[in-house]
């Protein structure tokens, strides 16, 4: 592909709408439309401006600009109740780490026995992973920050050893993408096994949902389009579920509804009176233009979206 050099110029908000307006979107309320732009921006905006064009640059007829702005607000609404199942989920998984590894060691500070975590070594990007000494640093700096965590003064002002509080107060100063690589960087498969044993769920599968629910819950953390978007990490697909999963139809691992089925899978473990199902099928009622299948929900081949709550784990 030859590059070319980038010379398109700023356009004003007014410029923006006339642009929209030439492209065939149809726009009943300027001031209002103008006043979303101001908030929002033309290229935040323009990721939604896709499924409504058959043709590049060319709003399919009859598209309004009503209809581009519940696109996004009803993608906004569902990151928030992603992220709200991903914080169940993280809390879950930080509680059965916790306990598995202090009872298996019966160690309250098995965090600080390096013969517990895989000898470091550098990645595919020639980048040194080296869990234990991740984690090391993160338990320093917050003993040693200037406003440290209730807790963590509590246990540095009352205790003289072991130097570092027990587990189940330095994980929690972990996020979920340090959790991930932590589980990641144990050595036993043994130990992963006894933590991945909760949610039913192979360790090596573990490891990979670990990864992606590190990165959508970014994604919604940082306010980014999770409607109609290709997962650049995907969960594994889960070839023996141990209880009630999806058909082959539901198996695009790479759109989010696969995604929301592993949440579904993990919450029934973590969260069993989770509301997630009612959750969303009022959020498509909220939205009933929204195209849905623009989330990774299949259609029947004649352009008819399947019926996703008659899945066994949404059952």
């Amino acid at each position: 592909m030859i590059k070319k050099r980038y010379n398109k110029t700023p356009l004003t908000f007014e410029d923006q709408l006339v642009l929209l307006k030439t492209r065939g979107l149809e726009i009943s309320n300027e001031a209002k439309a103008l006043a979303y732009l101001n908030e929002i921006s033309y290229f935040r905006l323009s990721a939604y401006f896709l499924p409504y064009q058959s043709e590049k640059d060319k709003f399919n007829p009859g598209t309004t600009f009503s209809q581009i702005i519940h696109t996004y607000t009803f993608d906004r609404e569902l990151r928030l109740l992603v992220f709200d199942c991903i914080e169940r989920i993280e809390i879950a998984i930080r509680t059965q780490m916790i306990y598995s590894m202090a009872h298996y060691y019966n160690d309250s500070h098995w965090q600080d026995n390096p013969n517990i975590f895989v000898t470091p070594y550098c990645n595919k990007s020639g980048i040194l992973v080296d869990p234990y000494s991740e984690l090391q640093t993160i338990i320093s700096k917050a003993k040693t920050a200037r406003t440290p965590e209730a807790f963590i003064k509590h246990y540095t002002d009352s205790y003289h050893s072991p130097s570092n509080p027990p587990s189940w107060m330095c994980l929690e100063l972990l996020t979920i993408g340090e959790l991930s690589r932590l589980y990641k960087g144990l050595k036993k498969n043994q130990d992963k096994k006894l933590i991945a044993d909760f949610f039913d769920v192979h360790h090596t599968v573990f490891i990979s949902w670990l990864h992606s629910l590190t990165y959508v819950r970014n994604i919604c953390a940082h306010h980014s389009r999770l409607w109609n978007r290709d997962l650049s990490v995907e969960p594994n697909r889960l070839l023996k579920p141990k209880g009630e999963w999806i058909s082959k139809p539901f198996e695009n691992n790479s759109r989010v509804f696969y995604f929301m089925c592993v949440l579904k899978y993990l919450l029934l473990r973590a969260n069993p009176g989770n509301g997630i199902k009612e959750r969303l099928i009022g959020l498509f009622k909220k939205y009933p233009n929204i195209p849905v299948q623009f989330i990774g929900i299949p259609s029947d081949g004649k352009g008819k979206v399947l019926e996703w709550q008659n899945e066994p784990i949404w059952q």
